[in-house]
């Protein structure tokens, strides 16, 4: 049984004559690594069970017994993180490149296509990469820590993501936002990006605060990846080269997902 998944969009745009940070352009014209990441989590997904394409794994009880075995070996079982495995410290690593579902992924994709290529363009490919991985690894692992006892597997690139947003935070905080939000019936509402982030952020701390170890979002994931890519833009950039005026992106909000 797939978990729950569930996304707020963003969009955000530029302001006529917005300036790029000093000494460096932000065009969002070239990201390599963004787009490479998209494409390999969309044929990782495409060819794995959970997709339900690949009629390797069968169908019905079949495809679902291959789903299960394919979460928990790629994904992270906390209990079995802290085992002193080697394969088993691996899977924070792996678990970034696999989705339980369709929505998962494309949601999770939309984001880092809309966030990831601003940042990339900021941090440059290397250390984005660098950035992207090592905070979806860290991210998983707290949440493992919190959880360490649950046997539930953990998958998505939700944390990395996460990170993603909290970086964007520090470095374009005013870029324009349209937000998108149900209990307003979906009325587009835009405000800068220091107000629709920390909001969303608020919304995930509230959800943790409920959050089991079964199956589900991953909500603490989710606030430790927004808080290291805040405090890593923060100390990387510092103040003084924080983007004051918004780029052209468009930008959601992404949900990690337990998968039983």
């Amino acid at each position: 049984m797939i978990g729950k998944w569930s996304a707020r969009l963003f969009r955000a745009r530029s302001a006529p004559g917005a300036r790029p940070p000093a000494g460096r352009a932000v065009r969002n014209e070239s990201a390599p690594v963004t787009y490479t990441l998209i494409a390999v989590c969309c044929l990782i997904f495409l060819i794995g069970p959970a997709s339900g394409l690949n009629p390797a794994y069968g169908t019905g009880d079949e495809l679902l017994a291959a789903q299960r075995a394919y979460f928990r070996r790629w994904g992270v079982v906390p209990v079995e993180l802290f085992s002193g495995s080697p394969s088993a410290a691996l899977t924070p690593a792996t678990a970034l490149f696999i989705h339980g579902s369709w929505l998962h992924l494309l949601g999770n994709m939309l984001f880092l296509y809309v966030f990831g290529a601003m940042a990339e363009e900021r941090m440059g490919h290397v250390e984005f990469a660098l950035f992207y991985v090592g905070c979806g690894y860290l991210a998983l692992v707290a949440y493992a820590a919190a959880h360490a006892d649950s046997q539930q597997s953990l998958v998505g690139a939700s944390g990395s993501i996460s990170a993603v947003l909290g970086a964007f935070l520090f470095l374009f905080p005013g870029a324009r936002v349209t937000s998108l939000f149900p209990f307003l019936f979906f009325l587009p509402l835009r405000f800068p990006a220091w107000v629709t982030l920390p909001f969303w952020v608020s919304l995930q701390w509230l959800a943790a605060g409920r959050e089991t170890s079964g199956p589900g979002v991953a909500y603490l994931a989710h606030l430790v990846g927004f808080g290291l890519g805040f405090v890593c833009a923060w100390v990387r950039y510092g103040r003084t080269t924080r983007v004051k005026a918004p780029v052209n992106a468009p930008a959601p909000a992404p949900e990690g997902e337990n998968q039983p």
